[in-house]
């Protein structure tokens, strides 16, 4: 019975049944296509049992293993492979249903082939995830036909795989080779001379001819009676934090992604950066409670442990606490840093009940406020209008995205340092900003 049920009919079968019914319905008007009717119902049935023989001949006929990289990337195309070996003599004909992940909606056959004797055929395919997190591929479902083409044998092959999708370590190393890369102004990435020198005091030591006079240490000097001056080493090693807020205006979603996953791509290239030019990297997440919270430190580990992190992120999208989120800063972050604050207001009424703490936080660090443009608002307040109802949609959608504008212009009057951004340019104008400020010397 197990062996019936596994069995379909194809339906060129039906089409070769329907013929030989109707010659035999025809004899009623032409005697002799009886026969010919018979004779085509005969061979089918013999063909069909062959058939059926031919498609059970092998207990395994087929083996399928899928290949893919052990961690997929966020918001970036994953490429997967399915490799279908024939361990049969003959060859067959097979159609194949992927047991894509849940999230991808898909439920067609992907491929129909014919597999050689003995021969591997690869299938690929590439998706991308929208969320972080764990997903199961599900078994392969396969049906093998014979050359016959009348019976065919459904094999469900057992390939139920847990993968992972973490944030885009792909656009961690594209932007890596961006800036370390001398052909960089085309990618989007700006070249900052640096200006000036920051530096930190190391020692006092005896004058030597060509040191800096400006350097004399007149105190040490007279204590000593000869000629000492300080020593300053340039102080490479600065404190910088990625501050995501993860509540409810984050939630909002372009092209199937959340605000909120933009920012944790981002933040993760901004690590890797920072960490390469010699700064320590930190990571501060916050709702309407505090979340994770990753000392700024530039030891080995320090990129994987702010990876695992931002994998790990989860929240409600409640109200974001932005006096808890002060209040924390200021026990926790001792030394004068530079805040990446990644964050989405949505109305000046929202930006001004923030206001307060982000400029007591901007009085002790270095603050940068990074949210987002609608590009959606913009692209309808941009479109051609025909109707009333366009120009009504058209002129709210200007409003709205002047919003944006007003708040960044708002932000940047209460010397708040603010990057307004697409969310696809997001890492590349955090870079830059940045390198920006290394170049003034402000951090």
């Amino acid at each position: 019975m197990k062996l019936l049920a596994s069995i379909h009919l194809t339906r060129f079968f039906f089409l070769v049944a329907g013929i030989g019914v109707a010659l035999v319905g025809g004899a009623f008007f032409v005697p002799f296509l009886g026969i010919i009717g018979k004779t085509v119902l005969f061979v089918l049935l013999f063909a069909l049992i062959l058939d059926v023989l031919l498609v059970n001949l092998y207990k395994e006929p087929i083996r399928v293993q899928r290949k893919y990289q052990e961690r997929m990337n966020l918001g970036d195309e994953n490429k997967v492979t399915v490799s279908i070996l024939n361990q049969t003599a003959q060859p067959l004909q097979v159609g194949i249903y992927e047991g894509y992940p849940l999230f991808m909606q898909k439920r067609a056959t992907v491929w129909n082939a014919i597999l050689l004797p003995k021969k591997t055929k690869d299938f690929h395919y590439s998706f991308t995830p929208t969320e972080r997190g764990e997903y199961e591929f599900r078994d392969v479902v396969i049906f093998v036909r014979s050359t016959l083409f009348l019976a065919q044998r459904r094999m469900v092959i057992p390939l139920v795989e847990r993968i992972e999708v973490y944030p885009s370590v792909l656009q961690m190393k594209q932007y890596e080779l961006k800036v370390f890369n001398q052909q960089t102004l085309s990618q989007g990435i700006k070249k900052v001379r640096r200006i000036g020198n920051t530096s930190e005091f190391e020692q006092i030591r005896n004058y030597v001819q060509g040191d800096d006079l400006r350097t004399v240490n007149w105190k040490a000097t007279s204590r000593k009676n000869e000629l000492m001056v300080n020593q300053y080493q340039e102080e490479r090693s600065q404190p910088v934090y990625c501050v995501i807020d993860k509540s409810r205006p984050m939630q909002l979603a372009f092209h199937k992604m959340t605000m909120l996953d933009y920012a944790i791509n981002s933040a993760l290239v901004f690590t890797n950066i920072a960490l390469r030019k010699g700064d320590r990297a930190g990571l501060i997440t916050f709702s309407d409670k505090m979340g994770a919270i990753v000392p700024a430190e530039r030891n080995q580990g320090q990129l994987r442990r702010i990876l695992e992190s931002l994998y790990n992120q989860k929240t409600l999208f409640k109200e974001g606490n932005f006096e808890l989120l002060y209040q924390t800063i200021r026990k926790q972050v001792k030394t004068r840093s530079l805040l990446l604050l990644y964050t989405n207001f949505e109305s000046e009424f929202a930006m001004r009940r923030a206001l307060p703490m982000l400029q007591r936080l901007n009085k002790r660090h270095v603050l940068v406020v990074i949210f987002f443009q609608n590009n959606e608002l913009q692209e309808l307040a941009q479109q051609p209008v025909h109707t009333h109802k366009e120009l009504i949609e058209a002129t709210v959608a200007d409003k709205m995205s002047n919003v944006k504008w007003n708040i960044a212009r708002e932000l940047r009057q209460n010397g708040i340092q603010t990057i307004l951004s697409k969310p696809e340019d997001l890492s590349i104008n955090s870079i830059n900003k940045y390198l920006e400020l290394k170049a003034k010397g402000v951090i």
